[in-house]
């Protein structure tokens, strides 16, 4: 890895040095491979979805939460296990992404997991993950989360658990701490587990972890007169509340937050089609009666089962979970891919596509109307089931993917639209699920120490709708244009943005640059310049761009990494959208493509590309490696051959509108 920080030679976009373009015949023959590729994996319904790969804590998750409930198979437990080992590190840990380091709380779960398999204490690889866990801290240096785990088993005492009161359910949603002030992925997460923490259960694992324990000295206490040591001392008042809570007041909290959670379970069982507030669902409703029959569970057990991916392997058969599924995303990303590539609308593999994603339409009202009552129902999902939770990211890829199928989609598309505008932060960005969910104090609660528990506007989600609305001739009005000055405020010193869903800077001025410009700012307005500025100055010897997932944590790693085919095209899109997709740098990052395409059309690129939670949670898409490369090699070559304005979809620069606000 030396070599990738090794520092970058900036290359001035005033100078987009000329050279031997790359050979048209064969990149275009790498874009017909590639689009043949992705036109192969469309279902028969109409959808894309790629596997989601995340890390092992899904796995080994799913065996502790069926150890909870007593219904653990033999079968599941080898082929879980044969995963887990798969994906241990040389030095016996666990990380959360390909090539990262290991993780201490992935460690001891996976751990665990190979111990409820069977998996002696002396076995290398079991003594060498042990070694890891003592060397970092131990159990007591895990994350909380994981230490709930350890809680439910009898390893470790839910007196010393941070307090997550059923009570939080009953808050008004004007009061601060109440469970509409978390993202909504959290409040999914931490109503449940209330409910959990409420009735502390301790089943049987069958051993102890009595090896990795450490003598570890007792943690400071925070100053008081610091934010963190308000915090501490208002969870200390909670959990002496906990000790005490009976009566109607808890009887009432319990059954309110049961009434929360049943009510947001989804068509396919799952709560929000992801992992955490599933599987603490599931435990928080059987603690309180609900027998494993019961239609709910019965729900959510067999929902599961559409999330787990079976493989055989040399080893023997393997099965893992999916911490989410990204069907409607996939799809809409697979069609602009293909527009690009030249596909025309009404291609009978776009209008199957513009058919299924209408009849995904979101048209019932979720959480985000706590916040905006009088906005009018529209948009999507990212999964096949999550009617709770519309998305404005997956919004506006919907939104300019329908345009690119034929199908007629007026109706939807203009509620879509509205819904957007109505979804506005105040600061003039955009979140993903929320509007104006930013109390950041949330972040320092003693059990908020894993990922992210707000959902605040981000430059990759704005750009995304700003690009979107500026496709529905949106350009002129006041909220694409306070859209596009909150994402010139965004922009980093450096020039680059920051990529919340995505890896990461790359990931963010790859979505910013091409939206700025579709929103009418000029090619050479400073901060496109800038932005072209910063992507050649990270460009690699090899002429692709990459960038270490570590990068959120260590600004050494920003812009950063191996070469991979989603992060070389996002570099590509942003050239070509600011005018140079035609010069040299462009041309070498199309080389690069065309000489590490496989024979069947796609890319291999087992680095994670995706973001969960900056820091702590990331995400391997499995379509990424092929939508974005097609996507940029369409657009590079239709700029080649000269119709670069007509065959954007949308990138192209916006006549009139902002060009007088944005040079202010």
């Amino acid at each position: 890895m030396t070599e990738l920080l090794s520092p970058k030679t900036t290359t001035s976009v005033g100078v987009d040095r000329a050279a031997d373009p790359p050979d048209p015949g064969a990149a275009r023959d790498a874009l017909r491979r590639a689009r043949d590729h992705l036109l192969g994996l469309q279902e028969d319904a109409g959808w894309w979805k790629g596997e989601l790969a995340t890390n092992v804590t899904m796995d080994a998750e799913d065996l502790l939460l069926r150890q909870f409930l007593g219904i653990r198979t033999a079968e599941q437990t080898a082929e879980t296990a044969r995963w887990i080992r798969s994906q241990q590190r040389p030095d016996g840990s666990w990380a959360t992404f390909h090539g990262g380091p290991g993780d201490l709380s992935t460690t001891i779960e996976a751990y665990l997991a190979l111990r409820l398999a069977g998996d002696e204490l002396e076995t290398p690889h079991m003594a060498r993950a042990a070694a890891f866990v003592r060397a970092r801290g131990g159990l007591a240096a895990s994350r909380v989360f994981t230490r709930f785990w350890l809680a439910l088993f009898g390893h470790w005492p839910w007196s010393q658990l941070p307090a997550v009161p059923p009570e939080l359910v009953l808050l008004p949603s004007w009061v601060p701490f109440n469970v509409y002030d978390f993202a909504c992925w959290a409040r999914q997460t931490i109503v449940p587990l209330s409910i959990v923490r409420a009735l502390r259960p301790v089943r049987p694992l069958g051993f102890t972890v009595d090896e990795l324990r450490t003598a570890t000295p007792p943690s400071r206490r925070p100053r008081l007169r610091t934010r963190s040591g308000v915090l501490y001392r208002f969870d200390r008042l909670a959990s002496s509340y906990e000790r005490v809570a009976r009566g109607p007041v808890r009887r009432h909290a319990l059954r309110r937050a049961a009434e929360w959670i049943v009510a947001r379970q989804e068509a396919d069982g799952s709560w929000g089609g992801i992992q955490p507030p599933w599987v603490y669902s599931l435990m928080a409703l059987h603690l309180l009666g609900y027998p494993l029959d019961h239609p709910v569970l019965r729900a959510g057990l067999a929902g599961l089962e559409r999330f787990t991916v079976r493989e055989e392997t040399p080893d023997g058969p393997v099965r893992r979970l999916e911490a989410c599924q990204s069907p409607v995303w996939d799809t809409a990303l697979a069609v602009i891919a293909l527009s690009d590539a030249g596909l025309p609308a009404g291609h009978p593999a776009l209008d199957r596509a513009g058919r299924w994603l209408l009849d995904e339409e979101i048209r019932v009202r979720g959480d985000w109307a706590v916040r905006r009552p009088k906005t009018p129902v529209g948009g999507w999902a990212f999964e096949f089931d999550n009617d709770g939770y519309a998305d404005t990211d997956d919004t506006a890829e919907v939104i300019m993917a329908l345009r690119r199928t034929g199908v007629p989609a007026e109706g939807a598309v203009l509620r879509a639209s509205r819904w957007l505008l109505g979804m506005q932060c105040r600061d003039g960005g955009w979140a993903a699920f929320d509007a104006d969910n930013t109390r950041a104090i949330l972040g320092d609660l003693p059990f908020c120490d894993f990922g992210e528990v707000i959902d605040p506007p981000s430059a990759d989600v704005t750009a995304h709708i700003v690009e979107a609305l500026a496709a529905e001739n949106f350009t002129g009005t006041v909220p694409v244009r306070r859209g596009v000055h909150w994402l010139l405020r965004a922009q980093e010193p450096d020039g680059s943005w920051f990529g919340r869903w995505g890896a990461n800077h790359v990931y963010g001025t790859g979505a910013a640059v091409p939206a700025l410009v579709a929103a009418g700012v000029r090619r050479d307005h400073p901060a496109i310049s800038r932005a072209v500025d910063w992507l050649l100055a990270h460009q690699n010897d090899d002429g692709g761009w990459g960038e270490d997932l570590r990068s959120y944590r260590d600004p050494a790693w920003i812009g950063r990494g191996e070469s991979t085919a989603s992060q070389t095209a996002w570099a590509l899109l942003a050239l070509h959208a600011a005018g140079h997709g035609t010069g040299e740098p462009a041309g070498r990052a199309v080389r690069w493509l065309v000489g590490t395409q496989r024979p069947d059309g796609g890319w291999d690129e087992p680095q994670f590309t995706g973001t969960g939670f900056p820091g702590d949670f990331y995400i391997n898409y499995g379509l990424y490696r092929l939508v974005f490369p097609i996507s940029a090699l369409g657009r590079i070559l239709d700029a080649r051959a000269g119709g670069l304005e007509a065959t954007t979809g949308g990138l192209a620069a916006t006549a009139g509108g902002l060009e007088a606000t944005v040079t202010a």
